[in-house]
Order: C-alpha cells, then sequence, then structure tokens
C-alpha cells in the first residue's frame, strides 16, 4: 500500500481533479498553514488559489457554471484539504451547504441569481442554525421573522457563524409562525421554521441595515476561518429570499444540508488523521532511543499499526456515506456513522501522533502542536457524538423493529 485512504472505482476525471487538489495542499497550504493558524490570519491567498480551482463550483451543476460533480469528489477533496488544514475545508464547507440547499430546496429565480455567482466564488456562503444557550436543540430556536407586507422583520441573535465575516450570502434559520395557531406551532415547532437567503457585505459590524456581524470569536483552535455571531434588529428581507419560496420548511432544507455537513466533517476528521499518521511515522523513523529510531520498538509500531487502521476505516465509512447520498438514497444513518467514527478516531489518531512526538509534539515548532488544537472542533461540529448516536440508534430501530 504505497498511501492510505485510497479509494476505489473512481472515474479519470475524480482522479485528476484529486491529484490536482493534493498537489495544490502539499505546495500551496502545508508550508504556511501553521504560521497563518498561530497568527489567526485568514489564508486568503490560499482561498483564491481554491477560487482559480474552480473548487468552489466543484458541486454546483455546470448548467450555473460550476464542476457538477458528486459528494463524494466533494468530500474527497475536503479530506486532502483537511489534511493540509482544517480551517481551509471549513471556508469550503459551509459555502457548499448553502449551494447545496439551493440546488435542492431554492426557486429557479434562486438559483439563477445566485449559483453562478457562487460556482465562480465570487459570492461566498454561510448558513446559521444556532442560537446561545440553544445547542443541539434546533427546536428552541427564539430568532423570528415577522411578515410585513412584501417584506419580513427579522429579530433575534445567532452563534457559531463560520465565515461569518467573509460571506456575502447567509442562510439563516429563524421561527416564524405564519399560517400556524399557537398551539400547532408549539406542539409542532419544525414546522414554524424558514430559511432565509440574506445578502450582506462582507466584514464586520453592522454589515447592511439591521444587520451586524460584532466581530470574531476568539477559539482554542480552527484558526484563520472567521468564527461570529450574527444579530438580526429589525433586518428587513424581501419574500423572494425565502430559501424555496414558502414559509415552514427550513428545519428540513437545514437538515438536508447537514446531511452534507456532516459527510465534509467526516472527511475532515480522515484528512486530519492522515496528515497525523504522516507526522507521526516520519518522526518514528527520525528519532532514535537505545540506539535505534524509535520507529523499531514494538510499542511505537503497535501505535502506528492502531493509527492506519483507524484511518483506513474512518476513510471507508465517510466514501459509503457520500455514495450513499449521491445515489438519492436517505443517508442520515450512514453520514451520522462516517461522522461519529471519523471525528473519534481523529481524535485518537491525533493523540497518539502527539504522545510519539513526546515532549516536542507540545512545541509550537511542530505541527502537531496544530492538530491536537484543532481536532476537537470535529467532536462537537455538525452535531455532537452524543447526538450523531441518538440519530444512529432511532434509525437502527425503524431497520430492526420488532414484529412479535
Amino acid at each position: 500500500m504505497a498511501r492510505l485512504a485510497q479509494t476505489a472505482g473512481l472515474t479519470d476525471v475524480q482522479q485528476e481533479i484529486l491529484a490536482t487538489v493534493r498537489d495544490f495542499v502539499d505546495k500551496e497550504i502545508i508550508p504556511v498553514a501553521t504560521g497563518l493558524e498561530h497568527r489567526d490570519e485568514y489564508p486568503q491567498q490560499i482561498v483564491d488559489g481554491l477560487k482559480e480551482l474552480g473548487l468552489f463550483g466543484l458541486m454546483i451543476p455546470e448548467e450555473y457554471g460550476g464542476l457538477g460533480e458528486s459528494l463524494l469528489t466533494y468530500a474527497l477533496c475536503v479530506e486532502e484539504i483537511a489534511r493540509g488544514w482544517m480551517s481551509v475545508s471549513g471556508i469550503i464547507n459551509t459555502h457548499f451547504i448553502v449551494a447545496y440547499m439551493l440546488k435542492q430546496h431554492g426557486t429557479q429565480e434562486q438559483k439563477d441569481h445566485f449559483l453562478p455567482r457562487m460556482a465562480a466564488g465570487d459570492i461566498r456562503g454561510a448558513f446559521s442554525m444556532s442560537e446561545p444557550g440553544l445547542g443541539s436543540d434546533v427546536s428552541a430556536i427564539t430568532s423570528k421573522a415577522v411578515r410585513d407586507g412584501d417584506e419580513y422583520v427579522l429579530n433575534g441573535q445567532k452563534m457559531w457563524l463560520t465565515n461569518g465575516g467573509t460571506s456575502s450570502l447567509v442562510a439563516v434559520l429563524v421561527r416564524s409562525d405564519e399560517g400556524l395557531t399557537p398551539e400547532e406551532a408549539a406542539a409542532k415547532p419544525h414546522r414554524s421554521m424558514t430559511t432565509f437567503l440574506v445578502e450582506k457585505e462582507p466584514g464586520f459590524g453592522e454589515v447592511r441595515p439591521g444587520l451586524t456581524i460584532p466581530g470574531k470569536i476568539d477559539k482554542m483552535g480552527y484558526k484563520g476561518v472567521d468564527t461570529t455571531e450574527l444579530i438580526m434588529d429589525g433586518l428587513r428581507i424581501p419574500a423572494d429570499r425565502v430559501l424555496g419560496g414558502v414559509t415552514g420548511r427550513g428545519f428540513y432544507q437545514m437538515m438536508d444540508g447537514v446531511e452534507v455537513g456532516r459527510v465534509n466533517v467526516a472527511a475532515r476528521g480522515c484528512g486530519v488523521a492522515h496528515r497525523a499518521f504522516e507526522l507521526g511515522v516520519q518522526y518514528a523513523q527520525q528519532r532514535h532511543t537505545f540506539g535505534k529510531p524509535i520507529a523499531q520498538h514494538q510499542a511505537i509500531q503497535f501505535k502506528l499499526a492502531e493509527m492506519a487502521t483507524k484511518v483506513e476505516a474512518a476513510h471507508a465509512m465517510m466514501v459509503n456515506a457520500a455514495r450513499k447520498k449521491d445515489s438519492g438514497e436517505r443517508n442520515d444513518l450512514e453520514a451520522g456513522m462516517a461522522k461519529y467514527l471519523a471525528s473519534e478516531y481523529c481524535k485518537e489518531v491525533v493523540e497518539d501522533a502527539f504522545r510519539i512526538h513526546g515532549g516536542y509534539g507540545f512545541s509550537k515548532e511542530y505541527e502537531i502542536e496544530r492538530l491536537y488544537r484543532e481536532a476537537p472542533m470535529l467532536l462537537i461540529g455538525e452535531g455532537t457524538a452524543e447526538i450523531q448516536k441518538m440519530i444512529i440508534g432511532r434509525r437502527l430501530l425503524e431497520e430492526y423493529r420488532y414484529q412479535g
């Protein structure tokens, strides 16, 4: 085996795309990632390079100027990019969730208006569900939209918005009880949610009347990419910017997008784990103790064997989840399993690589220090491990319902 995480059955086009991305990662991302991350600097030059490669249009249909590639191709590209620097994959992920939601659920006018510019990378997407104090309970959203003629007025505070400052289009999930009685809205909160397509200027502060992006949230890891709050205070949005043109469908639209996002997080976990293995196996052959490279000690060989097996297993589950979604089938079980396993294995592989580095792993000079701070984000991004296990458990009970 020349490399871990190989994927069988790829077309020549897919292989060519992946080879191009891998070369870009090795030459343009890995050499500069740690320095940018330590400075918490947005990787503008890298993003410009991805734009030139056409990656912002990877999954957008050709009729809108994109490459029209599959979720599998996208996930494998994300895996390669995360191997270089996980933050860059986050910049692309939120963009593609919004593009996917537009492709699947948008009106024809919305697709025509947004997708060509998203494919070109001229519009960057972000999406927003979470709120302060909300956690995983999406049904408890308090941000609200009220109809006022041909517009809606939005008020509320959103949290953990990736690309909040650099994006120019945000898909925002809020409550809109239009057409429901208070009793119906309370009994079925998911039916009272709507996704709005909010256009704004990139940057911080008041980015359009009634919409403020306060600034970047200072994080332990996952730096470079901007993570922000979003505050709506009398924000007026035209009615034709309701995703799909009909209120009350926002929760289901977002969950469809999150399934894509969970495959993406699984791919990120695979990429970070793969890089941690590469660093660990290289260092183990360079570092000598007791007269020989530590790679020749059985304890280290056991670690390397476990790490490589986890990288392979996570990759296989991620590929399976992507292919299931591409087939048009429901994939929440597979996406949940892949996200859960890949994020947990990523944490374990990174920690083992950290242990192999010994004291040097604690030094900011070494790349593994950055990976050690990045891996925990995958444990909570796009739903915690506990949420994934709830999804998996419920789906298994559906599939294996007792008939006695």
